[in-house]
């Protein structure tokens, strides 16, 4: 024999209740089948309802009642195809009569409330018996006269010795026996409910009175999912777990079967198996007593929403051993259910979760029973989370493995959420963390690409500035995106970009095809609104990225710091304002978990920071720098010949995208003396703006124009300076280079010509090249040398940025 249980989304409508019966059909050729049957979709919670409408406004209750009947008639006339009166009216009037007690007496009792309650398994299992037996071999019987629940059960918990002796009277069994779920009675006969989750117990109850060979649960899902699918797209139907391991699932947040429904058939070691009735042909979920050895570490990650955590803590509970006591009675007095506990072994403190419905009733007790220690301070007032949520890790295979835990919090630590408290079990098949509300569906997302999907990385860039070298890193991104999936499992998803007109968000990312289409019908551009908006979607492995020269974005970067979302900048605006903002941004990159990379400020896509960096860490010591680190600059000297104009060299230079938006920045030296004050921080001085000295190379009045169409006509007014600076270096056979140097505390930019015999001599096109003497580089310096300006490398600078934080 057989038991089938189907949920309330299986019956909620007359289709759905036609292919429950193909399906008990077809289980039908094989087996002997109890089939427990739910309420229809929707009608339980109207029920739960009910009493208080009744209570207040019996007009109310009536129009619900009729509501009920209406849905219930028509359910039958469509699928016996004749008028039903005499039953379902009978039902109804009684639930009537009951409302009006309600009303009268302004009562609310157990017993009215159960009766109400369920009405909804008794008008569903009528219909359905009545539509089944025009097909199959069918009979009904009435749950509560065979489940028996002890007078005074709070948890509802069905005497399995005084139900088996009324099963063992049944007689008249046949091919297909429905039973309605939710339903039992007491000792004495009066009918109760068997509390949340009842009909799958009632259903694990049938199995076991009746020896059954196995027991499955029919509902509108795939089977138990390796995590909550409305936060997790990715999640997915678990094969084969334990009993213990669906145990642990179910107590944290699985709604799919509950704790109660598992115990009967665990007891006799019937196999439970979860299906979708409308997905019939799907394997579902397995459970058994054994499972596989060798299967995954993880079976599952479950979560809980609406928590509230309270915690008691004082000098005044140190080695008192009645502390712990007191504080759990006076929870269980007021039926209060403890989902997790952490104790501090200084006994200083204790910390409960519980569901956030139950916080009133929890706090109330407390406070009562530790009236004499709060009045008396020898305990600190009771802390209170209302915006807690849990999650846990489910895995018999946990056992003995170690790193699992440190996996968890480390995962979590890198998305900046944080973790209020910890509980793993001594069977060590659940690890469970307190964490804020707000971050729960990125704790799931985290979590779960961790264990199960450690193959596939989703990483979620925001980007403002999408011009030359933003338009040219996104197709950079679409370019490598099938690579990046198939060689490193990292999906890249452009979750907002933005010009300075509009921008767009899309938490499922931006598509890489019609971007410019979809941003040109964007929202207004406000930097603050982007930031906000980012912040509010919480995504997982956020990364923002400035590819603009403003001076207001940099002010952002510490609001996305804060908020654990990494930074990835070539403007230079940030990492060389005041010093006191550039240490601020690197602690709180620090302190957050959270990268700050800049490495395309200073040589474009040349790997000059990460060098210094990794020479510094190392314990190698700067003693100079000589650099060209303009490609703008050396492009415009190794192109200007005097054949041509020096500003056409320029406006030719913008054109190609190989100045700043605005070229002043290169030709007045700023751009320069930005990259060399970085690379002296990155040496570890302190210096400002101000401390570095430069040689301006342009004419004052240039330097003084006040819009570039001004600048563009001085530059061209000035052509004798610019083709006697280039006469000069040529009649000595030299090259002008715009050098920057750093030797201790002095810092240098200026144009000089340099001989044939020095490394910038040979400077090619738009390159820079670094020269680092240190310690270990004393008599031949670190060199490094490359393209130093445009679109194409400035990009592939940042795109490895990412991909350096992306694969942290």
């Amino acid at each position: 024999m057989k038991v089938l249980k189907f949920g309330g989304t299986s019956v909620g409508t007359p289709d759905a209740i036609r292919n429950v019966l193909d399906i008990v059909k077809k289980e039908a050729d094989d087996d002997q089948l109890v089939v427990v049957v739910s309420a229809f979709s929707g009608v339980t919670n109207q029920l739960a309802d009910l009493p208080h409408k009744a209570l207040e406004r019996f007009e109310e209750a009536e129009l619900l009642i009729n509501e009920l009947l209406l849905k219930h008639q028509h359910a039958y006339e469509e699928l016996v195809g004749e008028k039903e009166s005499a039953t379902i009216d009978g039902m109804i009037r009684k639930l009537v009569d009951v409302c009006r007690g309600i009303n009268l007496l302004q009562e609310i009792t157990e017993k009215s409330r159960d009766f109400i309650m369920t009405m909804g398994e008794l008008l569903s299992s009528h219909i359905i018996f009545h539509f089944f037996k025009k097909h199959l071999e069918t009979i009904f019987f009435n749950s509560k006269d065979f489940l028996i629940v002890q007078d005074g059960n709070i948890r509802k918990r069905a005497d399995l010795e005084a139900s088996a002796l009324r099963i063992n009277e049944l007689n008249g069994l046949k091919k297909v026996n429905i039973f309605p779920g939710f339903i039992a009675s007491t000792t004495d006969g009066t009918i109760t409910s068997l509390g949340r989750g009842g009909s799958d117990y009632t259903a694990s109850l049938l199995a076991n009175l009746f020896d059954a060979s196995s027991l499955e649960i029919w509902s509108d899902v795939d089977g138990i999912m390796s995590a909550d699918p409305k936060y997790v797209k990715q999640a997915k139907a678990l094969q084969h777990i334990s009993y213990e391991e669906a145990l642990e699932i179910s107590h944290f947040g699985a709604k799919v079967i509950y704790p109660p429904s598992i115990q009967p058939t665990l007891t006799k070691g019937i196999p439970i198996t979860i299906k979708n009735t409308f997905h019939p042909e799907k394997e579902g979920t397995l459970i058994t007593k054994e499972w596989d050895q060798n299967k995954t570490i993880i079976q599952g990650i479950s979560s809980i929403k609406n928590i509230a955590t309270i915690n008691l803590s004082g000098s005044g509970m140190v080695g008192i051993p009645s502390f712990s006591a007191r504080f759990f009675k006076a929870l269980a007095n007021q039926q209060v259910n403890i989902i997790m506990i952490t104790q501090a072994s200084s006994e200083h403190s204790i910390c409960v979760a519980i569901s956030g419905d139950e916080l009133e009733r929890a706090l109330h007790a407390l406070e009562e029973a530790f009236h004499a220690e709060l009045s008396s301070q020898a305990i600190d007032p009771i802390e209170v989370d209302e915006a807690s949520a849990i999650v846990a890790l489910v895995g018999a295979n946990m056992r003995n493995q170690v790193g699992v835990s440190g996996k968890m919090f480390n995962t979590l630590g890198k998305n900046g959420i944080s973790i209020q408290a910890i509980a793993q079990g001594s069977s060590e098949r659940n690890i469970s963390a307190v964490i804020p509300r707000k971050d729960l569906k990125k704790a799931l997302n985290t979590l779960h690409e961790s264990f199960f999907l450690s193959e596939r990385k989703r990483v979620n860039l925001f980007i403002i500035g999408v011009g030359n070298v933003g338009g040219t890193f996104l197709e950079q991104v679409k370019a490598q995106t099938d690579y990046l999936i198939s060689q490193f499992g990292m999906r890249i998803s452009i979750a907002g970009i933005a010009n300075s007109k509009k921008m767009l968000l899309d938490e499922q990312g931006v598509d890489l095809e019609n971007w410019q289409a979809d941003l040109s019908a964007g929202q207004p551009f406000q930097p603050g609104i982007f930031i906000n908006q980012m912040k509010a979607m919480n995504l997982r492995n956020s990364i923002f990225i400035d590819i603009t020269a403003s001076h207001e974005i940099p002010a952002l970067y510490k609001d996305a710091l804060c908020c654990n979302i990494s930074v990835v900048t070539p403007n230079k605006v940030g990492t060389s304002g005041p010093y006191v903002r550039y240490k601020e941004l690197q602690e709180i990159s620090h302190r957050n978990n959270a990268q700050y990379l800049f490495e395309t400020n200073v040589g474009a896509g040349l790997p000059v920071i990460s060098t210094l960096k990794d020479l510094v860490r190392s314990g190698d010591k700067i003693h100079r720098i000589d650099a060209v680190l303009s490609g703008t600059l050396n492009y415009l000297f190794n192109t200007y010949d005097g054949s041509t104009k020096f500003v056409e060299v320029v406006k030719d230079a913008k054109a190609k995208g190989l100045t700043e938006p605005d070229p002043r920045l290169d030709l007045f030296g700023e751009d320069v003396k930005r990259k060399i004050l970085i690379l002296a921080r990155e040496s570890g001085g302190q210096p400002e703006m101000e401390d570095v000295q430069l040689t301006p190379f342009v004419p004052q009045e240039c330097i003084d124009a006040e819009d570039l169409t001004t600048f563009y006509q001085l530059v061209e007014k000035n052509e004798d300076h610019f083709a006697e600076l280039y006469k000069q270096a040529h009649s000595k056979n030299r090259k002008l280079r715009v050098v920057a140097s750093l030797e201790g505390e002095k810092i240098e930019v200026g144009l000089k010509d340099i001989s044939d015999d020095h490394p910038f001599y040979y400077l090619e096109g738009k390159d820079n090249i670094v020269l680092f003497y240190t310690d270990r580089y004393q008599a031949q310096p670190l060199v490094i040398k490359g393209a130093g300006a445009g679109a194409e490398v400035t990009a592939s600078g940042i795109f490895a940025d990412v991909l350096k934080t992306g694969m942290d």
